[in-house]
């Protein structure tokens, strides 16, 4: 009877039973004090929302673990294919999730490099005949081991069907098949935008098992966002201001929907606000060390 010692290093370990009263063996796993899928919760605990998010990668990591105890146990194991589809508005994520997502691959040993390679259709798409697989070819390559970003990926389908970016397409494709061991590729973008964009490729759409929507942020979360990004910076707003904020994040997300950039818009926000209190600040007779953290109302300068 094999006995297993416990969760190590983000692996699970399966105890290995024989019952002499029954033929064959029997595979139990051991209960431990700490889920190896914390470290999913861990690695995203600074993300506000996208739970879809976290709950596929916690799919990707248990399927994982448990293939390579069926390879001791001499049992087939499946390699998953990884590629991903983002769909969401400007500021919802995208490109630091990916960005998160190469690291993290690299450390529970999908990727062998976890380097992140970010391209638009200039990078993949030439002038002339030739040019467009020797540009999509030597990013692919670059991205080896890594992830391969692509955003607005909706525009190399732009040009009809005499475009170089169908060629672009073509290629990637292919790669995704060929070498989808060690590359992840991950396409973005609207999400009006990159459902067309799908529906002007078939069979493409079938090659992302995880279709991910990064749906625009809730006046709370931005709020929370915001003050995440306050915190790290050592500020806070004063309540007057936070109450400012949050009636004009409302009011924003109900005129500007579509074209509201999010974490973006607030991160601006507040780096202006940290500006205009520098300026309000030197014009003070006298600074106390409160002064330098809160931002006033006053420092607010909303559209």
């Amino acid at each position: 009877m094999a006995q297993a010692e416990g969760y190590k290093n983000g692996r699970i370990n399966i105890i290995l039973h024989e019952n002499t009263q029954q033929s064959g063996k029997e595979l139990r796993v051991k209960k431990q004090k700490h889920s190896p899928l914390e470290i999913i919760d861990k690695e995203f605990a600074s993300f506000v929302g996208l739970d879809d998010l976290k709950t596929s990668i916690k799919e990707i990591y248990a399927n994982i673990l448990i293939n390579e105890k069926r390879k001791e146990q001499g049992l087939k194991s499946s390699k998953q294919v990884l590629h991903m589809l983002f769909k969401g508005n400007p500021g919802t994520g995208k490109t630091t999730v990916a960005r998160k997502l190469a690291k993290l691959y690299h450390n529970i040993n999908i990727l062998s490099k976890g380097h992140f390679i970010e391209a638009e259709r200039a990078d993949l798409v030439g002038e002339y005949i030739g040019q467009t697989a020797q540009k999509t070819r030597a990013i692919i390559q670059k991205a080896m081991g890594g992830v391969l970003f692509i955003d607005e990926a909706y525009s190399l389908s732009r040009g009809g069907e005499k475009d170089f970016g169908k060629e672009a397409i073509d290629l990637l494709v292919k790669h995704m098949e060929d070498s989808r061991e060690d590359i992840v590729l991950i396409l973005a973008g609207y999400p009006r935008e990159m459902d067309r964009f799908l529906t002007m490729n078939p069979g493409l759409e079938s090659r992302f098992p995880f279709i991910l929507d990064f749906d625009d942020y809730s006046v709370d979360e931005l709020l929370n966002i915001g003050t995440r990004m306050l915190t790290e910076r050592q500020y806070q707003l004063s309540k007057p201001a936070e109450w400012k904020l949050r009636n004009h994040l409302s009011k924003k997300l109900r005129e500007d929907s579509i074209n509201f950039s999010n974490a973006r818009y607030v991160r601006n926000v507040i780096e202006k606000a940290i500006r205009m209190q520098a300026v309000r600040l030197l014009t003070s007779e006298q600074i106390v060390s409160k002064d330098l953290i809160v931002l006033t109302e006053q420092d607010l300068l909303l559209e």
